[in-house]
C-alpha cells in the first residue's frame, strides 16, 4: 500500500477529486494548508501599505491506495492539477506498512 500526499492549488480540487473518481478511487481527505515553494509568495498593497504574503492558500490531498493504482493516481492528479505556472504544487508517495478499519477491524488493503 502507498499513501499519496499531494499540494495543489485551492481551484484545482473539484478537477483532481473528479480525475480520481474516474479511476475509481473513492476515499481521500482534504486539508486547507498554507505555504510557500520556489514562488516565495508575493507583495500586495492594502491601505496604501504594502506587505508581504508568505504563505500562500494551498489544498493538501492525501489517500491510501494498493500499489498497482499508484502510477494512475499521480497522473490523474498532476494532469488535473497543472496549470503550467510557478506553484502547482507537488505529489509525495511514500509506504504504508498497515492499515485498520476502526468499525469492522480489517486489516491491509481491505481497510482501505
Amino acid at each position: 500500500m502507498k499513501k499519496i500526499e499531494a499540494i495543489i492549488k485551492p481551484f484545482k480540487l473539484d478537477e483532481v477529486k473528479e480525475a480520481l473518481h474516474e479511476i475509481g478511487l473513492q476515499g481521500i481527505t482534504v486539508i486547507e494548508a498554507k505555504g510557500f515553494g520556489r514562488q516565495k509568495g508575493h507583495t500586495e498593497l492594502y491601505r496604501g501599505a504594502e506587505y508581504v504574503v508568505d504563505f500562500l492558500p494551498k489544498v493538501k490531498i492525501e489517500l491510501v491506495l494498493d500499489d498497482g493504482l499508484v502510477e494512475q493516481a499521480i497522473e490523474a492528479i498532476q494532469q488535473a492539477a497543472q496549470t503550467g505556472r510557478i506553484g502547482d504544487g507537488k505529489i509525495f508517495v511514500t509506504t504504508v506498512e498497515e492499515a485498520v478499519r476502526v468499525r469492522t477491524g480489517e486489516r491491509g488493503t481491505a481497510a482501505i
